[in-house]
């Protein structure tokens, strides 16, 4: 019977993630952020940034586009049936875009694959990008980095009465699922050779066979890993602790410091009045975590 409730909650996870994830149309997720939690960002008036080109070309047309991911449960979300964005990430683009003196209700979000960010940054396609964007030193000669907003890290999530997995120590002879190609996998295959490594295309491919009891747990950052926990609250849960540094920053075109300096300034100041604390709380904190402190902001010189 038990078994048989993971595989229904598999099916439906599966439906409401990885048919995201395809671009095919699919049910909206289960739960989801509730808007009456979600903090409301006052629109800064009077802002401006006249030495910001990107800024200035978007109050002209009246908001910000944001690139985006759309298949990452409580970070960056695409509702198949109506099209609207939630999670942690969007939450953060929304409360810049206020403190920048623009509507957050009225900011267009594309959804830029991983590969794309770059050059979608660097040729205008967006304002700015927020959607699980480690910052490191070779991103930097490409694009400029607020925050960061978030430090994640590599982590285990297994099912929720998994007693013997507490970290990657715990995986020799255990089948660990991740994307191919990916720097969690890569990881795991360098420094944990005795794990049993298992690969998919998707996070949703390898959740649904951890719920099925065809693997025994899937690695990547823990803010995704903390999304999927939130989907399946009571048979999903993160274990042990993050085993790498992923500071998450906003994406944004390299030669635009004034537009950076002034994101920094409006996370600091979103951190200390609560709406960073609030918004975590109304989409990741959903999976059971308490909001963590958030990390000290990087303001490294103009370049």
């Amino acid at each position: 019977m038990i078994a048989k409730s993971l595989r229904l909650l598999a099916a439906l996870l599966v439906t409401a993630v990885a048919a995201t994830a395809c671009g095919k149309e699919g049910s909206p997720p289960v739960k989801g952020p509730s808007a009456d939690e979600l903090p409301k960002y006052e629109v800064a008036q009077g802002f401006s940034l006249p030495d910001s080109p990107t800024w200035k070309r978007a109050a002209k047309r009246g908001h910000f586009v944001v690139g985006a991911k759309e298949d990452q449960p409580y970070l960056g979300e695409k509702n198949p049936a109506n099209g609207v964005y939630s999670g942690f990430d969007i939450e953060i683009a929304r409360m810049i875009s206020a403190s920048l003196g623009l509507d957050p209700k009225k900011i267009a979000f594309k959804t830029i694959a991983s590969a794309n960010r770059e050059t979608a940054l660097q040729n205008g396609q967006i304002d700015y990008y927020v959607g699980t964007y480690t910052i490191n030193d070779n991103r930097k000669k490409l694009v400029g980095f607020a925050g960061p907003y978030f430090m994640a890290g590599q982590s285990l999530l297994v099912r929720k009465d998994e007693e013997d997995i507490n970290g990657p120590q715990d995986l020799a002879g255990r089948r660990v699922c991740s994307a191919a190609g990916s720097t969690p996998y890569q990881r795991i295959q360098a420094d944990y050779p005795k794990a049993e490594l298992v690969a998919y295309d998707t996070y949703s491919i390898c959740v649904d066979n951890l719920l099925t009891f065809q693997v025994d747990a899937v690695t990547t950052d823990d803010a995704i890993l903390l999304g999927f926990a939130a989907k399946a609250p009571d048979e999903l849960k993160l274990a042990g602790k993050p085993f790498s540094e992923e500071p998450y920053g906003i994406g944004v075109p390299r030669k635009d410091n004034a537009l950076r300096f002034a994101m920094n300034d409006a996370l600091e100041a979103r951190q200390k009045n609560g709406d960073w604390k609030k918004a975590f709380e109304a989409t990741l904190g959903l999976s059971g975590v308490p909001a963590p402190t958030p990390p000290p902001i990087d303001r490294y010189p103009a370049s």
